[in-house]
């Protein structure tokens, strides 16, 4: 009966001692793996920051098409007021009436083009810059999620590097983590 507990007592010191020898790899990953969670979590915070960025500016993009258009009807209603003013008989020798039509006219130009306001030609100049930030946001923001799943995959990949003890894993998931911490800091800072 000694000899078995002897012979248990020499199995557990040496599971005990190539446990130890084992946790000496897993700090190493595991220190790998937080870095690249803390990376993952910067990544994840400047992607939604870009969702942001990108739906904003889609809502005042289409906010100031929305008002492109209603200046453009309103133009077309001045211009159709002016052309029927025109037409009627006796228009030209009534002031009154050409008061009407040149006011109608001079109405109508003020609503396609009025420098340092909000004419139509300045709102669609303003529109299409809010287009090319609202693309410029949806390519952040697809860069990003590029590197979060990067991110996520070299984070699963360094976690099952510790349970089947494969130091290739930990090899690639370095890799990879470093491939998509970097992507991910070039498209947070708008240099793809």
């Amino acid at each position: 009966m000694s000899e078995e507990f002897e012979h248990a007592h020499e199995n557990l010191e040496h599971a005990a001692h190539g446990h130890s020898h084992g946790e000496s790899k897993v700090k190493p990953t595991a220190i790998i793996i937080g870095v690249m969670a803390a990376a993952l979590a910067l990544t994840e915070f400047a992607a939604k920051d870009a969702q942001t960025s990108y739906l904003s500016n889609h809502i005042t993009a289409s906010d100031t098409w929305a008002q492109y258009q209603a200046k453009s009807v309103r133009r077309a209603v001045l211009s159709s007021e002016a052309d029927v003013l025109e037409s009627l008989p006796g228009s030209a020798a009534n002031p009154a009436v050409q008061k009407q039509i040149a006011g109608a006219h001079a109405n109508a130009e003020r609503m396609r083009s009025e420098p340092g306001a909000d004419g139509m030609e300045q709102l669609s100049a303003r529109a299409h810059e809010q287009e090319q930030l609202r693309d410029h946001a949806e390519h952040r923001s697809h860069v990003l999620e590029i590197a979060s799943g990067g991110l996520q995959i070299a984070i699963v990949l360094a976690s099952i590097s510790v349970v089947v003890n494969l130091p290739v894993f930990v090899v690639v998931s370095v890799v990879l983590g470093l491939a998509s911490a970097i992507y991910g800091l070039l498209g947070a800072t708008s240099l793809l």
